[in-house]
């Protein structure tokens, strides 16, 4: 048996990489999201219905989903360097050519094209960290990747709405598409499918990695649960039980913890999408903003979302053991109960803009233990196609969400309905979640 803690890496260069899988993943997200701050000038220019614009924010997530799986498999099969450095340069290309569309119908079909192409990054990222980080460091590490999500949405609102009102809403996507093409470059230059391949990672780095108080090789599952009876109350709460790695494809489809996990995100992530797509115009239409006002109030969700994510990834690791269920079933009861409060938000700007700081946060904390969830069920080398069915099943969540929130604005003219929604949908996860087993 080896101890992590006699190990020293003479290199850490996998902090180096988490470093451009989060202006990787920020690039990714803010290409997806610059939509919903544009919306409004979209919907005036084209005069579209709530339920129209919200099927051009969710034509995205099918093509999103569509993509996940077959990249799950290259990846498992090829490694993760190239399909990466493509998807980057392909979901760069199509964020351009949103601006040179010409009528709703175009934009829709071009999302659905920036689906596609975005589809193989976080596959590809999160694969990238199970490969790179030791157990102990796997949900912190996710928890950096997954802050990039919320990095990029405090930037994109002020940064869109102002170049949308100084230059025309087209050049919004024609700003955002360049800095994708260099970081495909940098990506394929500097970042390997495995540390072992990289010239600039040392052997006890290597070692490092691959050892978690155990000798574990690259195709055996890592340690996942800290033993400790401080937590034997909680352990019968959230289900411990030791699992069986899951080595074979049909044993990942066959998962009913990989399928629960799928299912629990699908929630989670129609209310994050939904979040996304429609807070910019709650903010316009619900509670009288201006254009560049709500630019800086609808970042505030993300700011609390940083901040939720970077925590929850670390309060999984060192606070609870390497649980991952704790954080995940806190961020789901947590957003029901924020969804109350945005039910009976009062009309004040500081109410509205720490209401959405503590929905973001809330959301966030659990938020990156979905991912780092299967790396404790799976081994090393099905990992890819276990977070690709995650993700793909997931994100049909970010499909449905902005058109059933745009369809109760038609129906209804009220947001409550939309915020009623998201707290069902937060309530159902939070019960999925229960069921799931946490691996020891």
């Amino acid at each position: 048996m080896t101890n992590m803690s006699s190990i020293k890496p003479q290199t850490n260069y996998r902090w180096v990489v988490l470093a451009l899988i989060f202006l990787v993943y920020a690039v990714n997200y803010a290409d997806r999201t610059n939509i919903g701050a544009v919306l409004p000038f979209i919907i005036e220019e084209f005069q579209l219905s709530n339920f129209e614009a919200g099927s051009l924010a969710s034509m995205f997530f099918l093509g999103y989903a569509v993509s996940q799986i077959p990249a799950g498999f290259w990846m498992a099969k090829r490694g993760t360097r190239g399909l990466v450095s493509l998807s980057i340069l392909g979901f760069s290309a199509f964020t351009w050519l949103i601006g040179t569309a010409s009528s709703a119908f175009a934009i829709k079909w071009i999302r659905l094209g920036l689906g596609l192409t975005e589809g193989p990054t976080p596959v590809g990222l999160t694969s990238t960290i199970n490969n790179w980080f030791p157990a102990k460091e796997k949900a912190t590490a996710t928890g950096v990747y997954i802050a990039s999500t919320m990095f990029a949405p405090i930037i994109v609102p002020p940064l869109a709405v102002w170049i949308a009102i100084t230059y025309g809403w087209r050049w919004v996507f024609f700003s955002f598409a360049t800095p994708g093409i260099i970081l495909a470059i940098i990506w394929w230059l500097f970042v390997k499918s495995k540390p072992e391949e990289s010239r600039f990672v040392s052997e006890s780095e290597v070692k490092y990695i691959r050892t978690s108080g155990a000798t574990v090789t690259v195709d055996k599952p890592v340690g996942n649960i800290v033993e400790g009876s401080k937590f034997a109350t909680l352990d019968k709460i959230i289900r411990v039980k030791k699992l069986t790695p899951l080595d074979t494809v049909g044993k990942v489809f066959t998962s009913k913890n990989i399928w629960g996990d799928c299912l629990a995100y699908f929630m989670m992530v129609s209310v994050l999408y939904g979040l996304l797509t429609w807070i910019p115009m709650y903010l316009v239409k619900e509670k009288g903003f201006s254009f560049m006002g709500m630019g800086f109030v609808a970042a505030m969700p993300f700011i609390g979302g940083f901040i939720g994510s970077i925590s929850g990834g670390w309060i999984s690791d060192n606070i609870f053991g390497r649980r991952r269920k704790p954080t995940m079933l806190f961020t789901a009861l947590a957003t029901v109960v924020m969804m109350l409060v945005m039910l009976n938000i009062p009309d004040s700007s500081v109410a509205v803009a720490a209401s959405l700081f503590f929905v973001g946060l809330m959301l966030n904390i659990g938020w990156p233990a979905f991912t780092a969830y299967p790396m404790g069920v799976t081994d090393q080398k099905n990992y890819p196609i276990a977070i690709s069915l995650i993700n793909s099943g997931g994100n049909l969540g970010g499909f449905a969400s902005p058109m059933i929130a745009g369809f109760l604005l038609d129906s209804t003219g009220a947001f409550s309905a939309v915020f009623t929604y998201f707290g069902i949908c937060a309530a159902v996860g939070f019960v999925l979640i229960l069921m799931l087993d946490e691996p020891k």
